[in-house]
Order: structure tokens, then sequence, then C-alpha cells
């Protein structure tokens, strides 16, 4: 393995993870994650960033420094953006190998670097407009980004180049797959990397877009010319156009998203997924974009990315023992975890005997600001009327989420 370089003294010494393992023990990687380290070289070196000894990554961050010439024993700071253990797994080891290299983390990250690492000595917190001068025209500012998305978090700024160094801010899923900049693949491979993105931040960032929106500002007055995040692409061509994504991504937490809607359903033995079927074609009536998941089958990494930027929902399932179908619970949990809110939904299913699906369903999603079309819910199978009232409501919702404009541009240079 190779550094890359990135710029003038700037380069790429990260790694690509292709595993069946879980991103956080949660998320499915079928197409692999980067994690991304880097080094600064002026009279002095720095380090940004490090990984864990995950798919023999240690070993190769070591081999991409000494294929630019630098051993470990001369880097003079490692510094840490944030502390979760996918960017600092590997810090115990690899401080042995530079004993004399300060730690430089946010004021807040201090005492995280003690309780996972035990170090507390040649630790030093900086915070919004401190710096740290390489040498050689090399220079470091740090601005604090909390909740992006751990509350330590910070952004490093290098000044000669105009590179930031944001961490998880900006990142992406999806392994950088024999290239590393985003002037390097095709439009096909950044539609792949889009929904690589939403999916990230769906499942990883999207809790604290209010958080991501501060950061983007907090950093807005700064002359950008590359933005390396800790996962995903770098961005040297057009950075504006991931940060602009962030953007949109951040906004459908507080208003409604684009119109489309996602459709999540599950069913026992087969009645309420007859209405389904009436429901899908009342939406296809209106000529609205759908995605469907099923569930327990459909992950649900993905259906939150589908959540995340649809402005209309509808879930589909039965009672079951008084309450919500169990693995419908789950997907609604998560959704309410990740604030997936302002959305237009409408919720059907069948029962047995008696009801209670919707009371728990208004129970779980009542702080979600949900606008709700009527239920529809029916004993047993559905009759012919039940299944034209299912067509009618999916058209009503598909009508309404008609109604909200296409928010997702992608940003063009054209410096």
């Amino acid at each position: 393995m190779k550094a890359i370089k990135i710029t003038d003294g700037i380069y790429w010494i990260g790694v690509n993870i292709s595993s069946n393992d879980l991103f956080e023990g949660i998320w499915p990687i079928p197409k692999g994650v980067s994690i991304n380290a880097y080094l600064i070289k002026g009279e002095k070196t720095a380090i940004i960033d490090l990984v864990r000894d995950w798919a023999s990554a240690s070993t190769y961050l070591l081999e991409e420094l000494k294929s630019i010439g630098v051993s470990p024993k001369n880097i003079d700071y490692i510094i840490l953006n944030h502390l979760e253990p996918d960017h600092t797994g590997d810090l115990r080891a690899f401080h042995e190998l530079c004993k004399n290299a300060q730690i430089i983390t946010s004021k807040k990250g201090v005492p995280l670097v003690k309780s996972f690492y035990g170090f507390e000595e040649n630790v030093k917190g900086v915070g919004t407009g401190d710096s740290l001068d390489l040498g050689a025209g090399k220079g470091l500012k740090f601005f604090d980004i909390p909740n992006v998305h751990w509350p330590e978090t910070m952004a490093t700024y290098e000044e000669s180049t105009q590179t930031l160094f944001p961490c998880d801010a900006f990142g992406s899923f999806g392994a950088l797959n024999g290239f590393l900049f985003d002037d390097e693949i095709s439009e096909e491979d950044h539609r792949s990397y889009e929904r690589e993105s939403l999916r990230y931040y769906a499942n990883i960032v999207g809790p604290f877009s209010n958080f991501v929106l501060k950061a983007i500002n907090a950093l807005g007055s700064l002359a950008i010319k590359i933005i390396a995040p800790s996962h995903g692409l770098v961005w040297r061509a057009n950075p504006g156009r991931i940060v602009e994504r962030y953007k949109n991504y951040a906004t459908y937490m507080n208003d409604f998203a684009e119109p489309k809607i996602t459709v999540i359903w599950g069913s026992m033995y087969g009645n309420t997924e007859v209405m389904l079927r009436s429901v899908l074609q009342g939406i296809a009536s209106e000529g609205v974009l759908t995605e469907v998941f099923r569930v327990p089958h459909d992950h649900i990494s993905y259906v939150l990315a589908s959540v995340w930027e649809s402005a209309g929902l509808v879930f589909g399932m039965p009672t079951y023992e008084y309450k919500m179908y169990p693995p419908m619970r789950d997907a609604l949990g998560q959704m309410v975890l990740k604030k997936a809110r302002h959305k237009k939904v409408f919720r059907f299913g069948s029962f047995g005997w008696s009801g209670g699906a919707q009371k728990e369903f208004d129970a779980m999603s009542e702080k979600m600001q949900w606008d709700m079309i009527e239920p529809l819910e029916f004993q047993g199978a559905p009759t012919e009327k039940d299944l034209e009232e299912g067509f009618a409501r999916g058209a009503a919702l598909a009508r309404e989420v008609k109604k909200i404009p296409q928010k997702s541009t992608e940003f063009v240079n054209t410096n």
C-alpha cells in the first residue's frame, strides 16, 4: 500500500474496508467503507486521525507511511478530530511507535483519550480559534463542531492549501475502489456514492442535523479548496457538492423532504398484503416516486435512508396481540430515534379479534410532527369496499406529497 498525495505536503494514509462486519455493529456495508487518515508534512509532521485494527488497517497505515519515507518515531503530533474508535482504535499501539508525539484533540476529547486509551500526559485540548504552526508554511486551525456526531468532534483546517479535515462530517459509506478524489469517478459512480452518503447520514448523523447546519455555518467563512473527510471521497474538484448534499439532508429533519413516498409493510397471513396492492395502485395513479420495503426482510439501514429523504410514509401492518406487528414496532422505533420528522403519513392494517396497533402507533409517533391521513383498519380480509378506500387514501396521500417542491439538487461548481 502506498500513500496518496492530496496536495502539497498532505497525504492520504487510510484504508479501504471490505468486510461482512456491520459498521458500528449495526449497519451493513456491502460496498465497504474507507477509513481515512491523513499526514501533513511541514518542518514538523502531524497525522490527522487514525484507524482501528480492522482488516489489517494498522499494517496498511504503517506501509503507507513508509512509502513516503516517514517513520512513526518522527511524527510530532497526533490530531484526533473525533474519539470514536473507528478513528482512534489503534492509538495505544501506534503511540508506542511515536511516544514523543503530542496528542491534540478538542477540550471535550481530552477525558475520552484517558477513558478509552489511558493517556493523560502530553495530551492537549484545543478549541475554535486555536492554531498550530508546523513550519515550512504549514499551519493548522481548529474548530469545534460538537455533536457531528459526538459532543467532542472538531475539524482541522490547513491554511496554506485550504484543506478541511472534518472527520465524520461530509462522510459516506462505500470503499474507494481504486480512486480517491471526486473528479476521478463517473457520474454513475457519483450517484452510487450519493445513495451511500444518504444512507450514512440517515444511519449515523441524522439525529444531529441541527448541529450539522451549525457546523456548516461555523465553517462557512473558510476558503475551502479540498474537503478530506474520515469516510468516503476526498473532494478537490467540487467540495461544494458534498456540502450542499449534507445541507439538504440536514434540512429534512425540520421540514418536509422530497416529493417521494416510502412504503414499509409487514404481513402475517397475507391480508395486509392484499390491501398493500390497492394502496400502491392509488399512489401510482398520481405518479409519485415510491420505494417499498418489507419488514423484517429488508434491513433497517436501507429503510431509514429512504424514509429520511421522503416527504410521505405509508405503514402497512396488522395488529399483533393488541399491539403493533413487532417488526414494525422495531422499525418505527428507529425512525423515532433518528428523528425522521415532518412527514405526511398513512397507516393501514388488518386485525383479528380486536384492534390496538393504531393506538400504539399514535403513542410512539406523537412527537414526530407527522401530518396523518386517516388510518384504515379492517377485520380479517379486506372487502372490496375496503380495497377501494385503500386506493383512494393512497391517491390522497400522493396528492399531498406532490405539493411539496423538489429540494435535492446536486451542487455544480461554476468557478
